[in-house]
């Protein structure tokens, strides 16, 4: 009997996600039925694209798929979710049914890890700082600042999928990395090639600190005024998880008597105003949320998705599954 997939997206967000050989690969799976309507998307319309699918494709505009919907594609096997957080699309129902969920965080969180990596190597070299002296007609004479990703520690603030990859990049360097993770064992830690500290050693011990915490009531503000002080002169903090997990007015006050560099992805609101001080202190790298998947790099998740809807067929265990319980540590 053929599978049938449904994918729910509206056509815009599609084309950011799958490409010609994508399409290609799900028509070797199955019956593939597309949501063709660009309106935003409404439980008729969903109702009407899953009906009888064993497998749903969903992604940035979908919406939650409560019973009224389910119950169109009762022998549904699993949500296959092409984009990070699956809160805005699981409802109670879905576990209730026992369908499968997968999230797309995993591959996300590679582009968000590499973007990690080389903002820690940049600011390591002074790249921003040499570069705006060689701008200027100098030449090196800055270079005494240089430091390599060598017999450094590292401090990483969440184990999930962009901090665990991080992890494994980091891997590759000669460096010591500590992590915190309040769900992390310490033999976890340890298989991981790191070593599990508390929030308050790991800032006050890393030259570098690359957050990828969850955006969470208990993480709201976790880098703190406090914290922020524990932290070595010449420290380099990283955030490209949320905006969220720092004390902004905190940061810009120790950005401001130079102790500290700031490479941020992300803010709190984002965008930043534009008189906001994180756009023109000189120890402020400010980029515009490009960490995760931009443009080329979307397409991952697409692939993603496909590669899960060949290992639910094939039996095997899915590598972005999401199971209830979890909901309250996600983002």
């Amino acid at each position: 009997m053929s599978v049938k997939i449904a994918v729910l997206p509206r056509p815009s967000v599609q084309r950011r996600i799958f490409d010609q050989s994508h399409w290609e690969q799900l028509e070797t799976i199955g019956t593939v039925v597309r949501n063709m309507s660009e309106d935003p998307l409404q439980p008729e319309t969903v109702q009407s694209v899953i009906q009888g699918a064993d497998i749903a494709i969903t992604s940035w505009g979908c919406i939650p798929l409560t019973r009224d919907i389910l119950d169109f594609a009762p022998h549904l096997k699993a949500v296959l979710h092409a984009a990070g957080t699956v809160k805005g699309v699981v409802t109670p129902d879905l576990w209730d049914k026992g369908i499968l969920v997968s999230s797309g965080n995993g591959p996300l969180g590679v582009g968000v890890a590499e973007t990690a990596l080389g903002l820690t190597i940049a600011s390591l070299k002074h790249m921003w700082r040499l570069t705006d002296s060689t701008r200027n007609g100098g030449w090196g004479a800055e270079r005494q600042q240089v430091r390599e990703l060598y017999r450094i520690t590292v401090g990483v603030v969440g184990a999930g999928k962009a901090g665990s990859h991080y992890i494994r990049l980091l891997r590759n360097f000669e460096v010591e990395i500590l992590i915190y993770d309040p769900i992390l064992t310490v033999e976890q830690a340890e298989a991981m090639g790191a070593k599990k500290a508390d929030l308050e050693t790991v800032l006050a011990a890393s030259d570098v600190v690359s957050i990828h915490a969850p955006s969470l009531p208990e993480t709201y503000r976790m880098i703190n005024r406090e914290r922020l002080a524990l932290m070595k002169d010449d420290a380099i903090l990283i955030n490209t998880a949320r905006g969220a997990l720092i004390d902004e007015a905190a940061l810009v006050d120790e950005l401001r008597k130079g102790r500290l560099l700031a490479c941020l992805d992300v803010t709190d609101p984002e965008p930043p105003a534009p008189d906001h001080p994180l756009r023109s202190l000189p120890n402020c790298i400010l980029t515009p949320h490009i960490a995760g998947a931009v443009n080329n790099g979307i397409k991952r998740i697409g692939q993603f998705a496909i590669d899960e809807a060949k290992r639910l067929l094939a039996g095997e265990k899915l590598e972005g599954e999401v199971k209830g319980e979890q909901m309250n540590v996600l983002a």
